[in-house]
């Protein structure tokens, strides 16, 4: 997919977004479900699924306002050496 994941969901119409969020809604409530029980075998899944309810909400937020919003990418991280720090 070439397309950000954000970029990706901005570009779904309002029922659309709807649709996802409660899908995603009852993932989660699926995978708490196995949590419980001990059998959630990628605990990871639940934040990515809050994150992606999080763009979701933001999307539908900026529909209704009516905003359009520029995705950035990410910038890459500098670290830097210790002699470059002293310099």
């Amino acid at each position: 997919m070439s397309k950000s994941l954000f970029t990706e969901v901005q570009s779904l119409s309002a029922g659309e977004l709807v649709s996802k969020k409660r899908e995603a809604r009852q993932e989660i409530f699926n995978l708490r479900l196995q949590q419980q029980t001990g059998n959630l075998e990628k605990p990871s899944r639940l934040r990515e699924l809050k994150r992606q309810i999080a763009r979701i909400e933001t999307a539908a937020s900026q529909q209704r306002l009516g905003i359009q919003s520029t995705a950035k990418p990410a910038a890459a991280k500098t670290t830097k050496t210790k002699k470059a720090a002293k310099a």
